[in-house]
């Protein structure tokens, strides 16, 4: 690290919090602060969906993966592309039209009020400590740059990604996103770029990769990896297709808007892992011992990314990429606080405690119960980084698998299936954590071995690979089987149930009437600011390019920079084509139908 990288990350720093003030400028209620309005375009939906849908994790946990074992990793961000675009055939455009500001209200819609409290403080616990698995990657990898002290590093970073989402709200979490994607992904071709020609070149890549990397055809050769690779595919489904994610769409526009967006986030997955994981398979070549790089780190391999860019990049380029890492975890982080504190205040704070409280004491209580949240994801970091023996990468899908998916589940099927009781719900999530607690603790890796007896004892590898996919199969199963055998009982939920229940299903097919239900348009206004902020970020990256670096280094700063900037300078023209009103105009509040009708279905 040189002062020229410390540099780039200061302003970078800057750079966020300075875009969440902007961004305040939007927030006039709840609406605005935990849902952008349903004002937001497809372009900045989609690549916020592309950006909290990964984390450091990936260049930490998902990269030590890539450098041991090579293709594996390919299938989880693979599923994540199918599962947008899914998500852009089905779910998108009704998770808009659900017509609510948080995805637990649409949750109170569809089975009732005992469902939102239980999904509420389900999903707060679990949000926070996925945030903390998202903070300790991210501050695994900044120690391991800057030498610092891990919980230290932690508590820094979060402080940061709290004030910018307490300022800014939905509009700076998917205003950042945006601006972080640009960053992220030249900067990261960059490092593919120089890592590939470290190593010779792509034939050489190809031929000095250690045995195994690039054979997909090994999934076939052993039961176990098919299984995991199978597993991978439905549980990315789930994480994308489910009501509790419908967060994302909320903010768009109308449907229309929510399946392009979706389409964007499904198109990125397809390029990024390509690139992504390039300099982590060249690290397995030119740093086969990355303990001796990282002796500090309890799993050297989660340094792979790192090691190889230290090793290539030019001066300065480091802080850059580092930027790019700190974006991945940020943009998961500051839209997973504020869909946490939207689900506190409008599910709990406003229905059960303060039903009458006005908007402007909503917004406060948000913007508390940010900070209050941000406090808890860094003691989560704090304690996933005193883990022994347990790698990001393991942590982060057995974590989804065991704890995450029961939640979910009944909250895809209920977008699907129509005619269930109220009481399907929850009860569908207290049976799939049976089977995830009974699956953890008598169906594991000794159980397998002794069930088909085994010569020897599955590897760690195995064993994880075991875990992960019995617990989904069991999970999916047990959940599907339970959620449609309470079909049989529809008859004899009560009839306003039932009406209100036809009635939401028959409101997520009804098209979003932008101008009726909306009103105030801010296409200009946004369009406007994201184009300002990316070429004044662009430009300072282009400025990178006086650093004293040879003349590869200086055309990787020109490059990057100039994708930024020629971001910017279209989303600038356009705002001159569509014409429209300021942002303090666009932001004006103003009672539309579709907040009437929102209120009025979110207390049924």
């Amino acid at each position: 690290m040189t002062p020229y990288d410390h540099a780039v990350i200061a302003f970078y720093f800057l750079f966020m919090l300075l875009m969440g003030w902007l961004s305040s400028r939007f927030i006039k209620n709840t609406s605005d602060y935990f849902r952008g309005g349903g004002q937001m375009l497809w372009w900045l939906v989609g690549s916020g969906a592309f950006m909290t849908q990964f984390s450091a994790w990936t260049f930490t946990g998902a990269a030590s993966k890539a450098y041991a074992e090579g293709w594996p990793i390919f299938v989880i961000f693979f599923a994540n592309a199918v599962g947008f675009f899914l998500n852009a055939a089905y779910f998108a455009a009704r998770a808009r039209q659900m017509r609510v500001i948080t995805a637990i209200q649409a949750v109170r819609i569809r089975f009732s009020k005992a469902n939102e409290q239980v999904f509420t403080w389900l999903q707060i616990p679990l949000g926070t400590l996925y945030a903390g698995i998202w903070l300790n990657g991210l501050c695994v990898f900044l120690a391991a740059a800057f030498g610092f002290d891990l919980e230290s590093t932690i508590i820094v970073t979060g402080l940061v990604v709290v004030a910018m989402t307490l300022l800014g709200g939905s509009w700076a979490a998917i205003s950042g996103d945006f601006i972080q994607m640009l960053i992220l992904m030249p900067v990261t071709v960059v490092a593919a770029f120089l890592a590939l020609r470290e190593v010779g070149g792509v034939p050489a890549f190809i031929d000095r990769l250690p045995a195994g990397h690039l054979d997909i055809g090994a999934m076939f050769d052993s039961p176990l990896m098919l299984l995991w690779v199978v597993a991978i595919l439905i549980k990315q489904f789930i994480s994308t297709n489910n009501m509790l994610d419908a967060s994302r769409y909320l903010c768009v526009k109308d449907g229309s808007h929510a399946r392009r967006a979706a389409l964007l986030a499904g198109s990125l997955f397809l390029i990024g892992p390509v690139v992504w994981f390039i300099p982590p398979m060249a690290a397995s070549i030119l740093h086969p011992d990355l303990g001796a790089v990282f002796p500090s780190l309890k799993n050297p391999s989660e340094g792979a990314f790192l090691a190889i860019s230290m090793s290539t990049m030019p001066a300065g380029m480091i802080g850059l990429l580092l930027c790019g890492i700190l974006a991945a975890t940020m943009s998961s982080m500051d839209s997973g606080l504020n869909k946490n504190a939207g689900f506190f205040v409008k599910n709990f704070y406003h229905t059960v405690l303060r039903p009458h409280a006005p908007e402007r004491e909503l917004v406060k209580a948000g913007k508390i119960t940010t900070g209050i949240l941000g406090a808890l994801v860094i003691l989560a970091g704090i304690n996933f980084s005193r883990l022994e023996n347990l790698g990001l990468f393991d942590l982060m899908l057995r974590f989804g698998t065991l704890v995450a998916v029961p939640y979910t589940i009944p909250l895809v099927l209920s977008v699907i299936v129509k005619r269930t009781p109220s009481w399907s719900g929850w009860s569908t999530v207290i049976v799939c954590l049976a089977v995830s607690l009974l699956t953890t603790h008598y169906l594991d890796a000794r159980w397998l071995a002794q069930a088909l007896d085994l010569a020897r004892p599955l590897t760690a590898t195995e064993a994880n690979y075991w875990a992960i996919a019995i617990g989904l199969f069991l999970n999916v199963i047990a959940g599907v089987a339970w959620f449609l055998g309470t079909m049989a009982f529809w008859k004899h939920a009560p009839a306003d149930e039932r009406q209100r229940i036809e009635a939401f299903h028959e409101r997520m097919l009804t098209p979003v009437d932008f101008e009726a239900e909306e009103g105030a348009n801010s296409d200009h206004a946004q369009a406007r600011l994201l184009g300002n902020l990316a070429l004044a970020y662009g430009g300072f990256i282009v400025l990178l390019a006086l650093i004293p670096n040879p003349t590869t280094g200086r055309l990787a700063f020109v490059f990057c920079g100039g994708v930024v900037a020629l971001v910017g300078y279209a989303l600038k023209r356009a705002s001159r084509k569509t014409g429209g009103p300021t942002v303090a105009a666009a932001s004006a509040p103003s009672v539309t139908p579709s907040s009437t009708v929102t209120t009025a279905s979110a207390n049924p």
